[in-house]
């Protein structure tokens, strides 16, 4: 009595094992088979040791969130009254050096601290040292910058609200990215005729190692929640941060001054174009 063939657990490879015994050069197809199975193993670890060294050549800290500083940056001369809003593409670049190092703040007359540069991470611990030191001498905070690092920007603004400063960006002078949330935080936000105030898309820098595309946008959708909240908590149109998110993080919507005050993000101007 012939014992019955037992079944398998893998039917497709029955099947593949039965059609390649029925062909005449069946050790040929079976070289060829393995050999295209063990390259196909080896590409796949190659591509995985690449990847563990990449990740782990990352720093170990948590995704940020940037609203990076714009490249597209209007000349520092005074600029039209009278612009639109628009948006621009980056092919305008910052001539001042300033502007792209790490904001500093030097205290001027009338109480005036002028914060020139680009908002980095450290910006508001720096910010905070300088007011403290300073104590209630100073009343107004001008801004001159390209934005930066968000999570910088909401905390210095949630510092000059909390000191009751007011903020300013003066005639020629530029506020755009992430610097208008610092803006936002004065008790009076006063504008020049010929400022450039301007918005764009934040977005996500994965630090982390193994972060993946999900964890960024969970961190951009925190961040986008926590800029909301704090533009309602200063008494701003939630519209300025409509037109940040539909504009390219390579692109600027710049408000006119009319726009300014009719979304509540300037409560006063400052004296004639100059």
């Amino acid at each position: 009595m012939i014992p019955a063939a037992r079944s398998s657990n893998h039917p497709w490879r029955d099947r593949l094992n039965a059609w390649l015994s029925d062909r005449p050069d069946d050790h040929i197809l079976r070289w060829l088979f393995s050999a295209m199975v063990a390259v196909t193993v080896v590409v796949i670890a190659l591509d995985y040791m690449d990847l563990r060294e990449a990740a782990l050549q990352q720093p170990d800290s948590a995704p940020s969130l940037q609203s990076e500083p714009s490249t597209a940056t209007p000349s520092p001369k005074p600029l039209p009254a009278r612009r639109g809003s628009e948006r621009r593409p980056g092919n305008l670049r910052v001539s001042d050096k300033q502007l792209a190092s790490p904001m500093t703040f030097e205290l001027g007359n009338e109480g005036r601290l002028i914060a020139t540069g680009t908002i980095d991470q450290g910006a508001a611990d720096r910010f905070k040292a300088e007011i403290d030191k300073r104590g209630s001498y100073v009343k107004t905070v001008v801004l001159h910058s390209p934005g930066g690092s968000v999570q910088d920007a909401l905390r210095i603004g949630r510092l000059i609200r909390e000191r009751k400063y007011n903020t300013e960006v003066e005639n020629g002078t530029y506020c755009a990215s992430s610097c208008p949330l610092v803006f936002a935080g004065g008790v009076e936000r006063i504008a020049a005729p010929k400022a450039a105030i301007g918005v764009h898309q934040i977005f996500a820098v994965a630090a982390t190692a193994g972060a993946t595309l999900a964890d960024g946008m969970t961190s951009a959708q925190k961040i986008s929640a926590e800029c909301q909240r704090y533009l309602r908590d200063m008494g701003v149109d939630l519209q300025v941060w409509l037109h940040a998110m539909e504009t390219g993080k390579d692109e600027l919507y710049y408000f006119r001054p009319d726009e300014l005050h009719s979304l509540k993000l300037a409560t006063k101007a400052s004296g004639p174009a100059s």
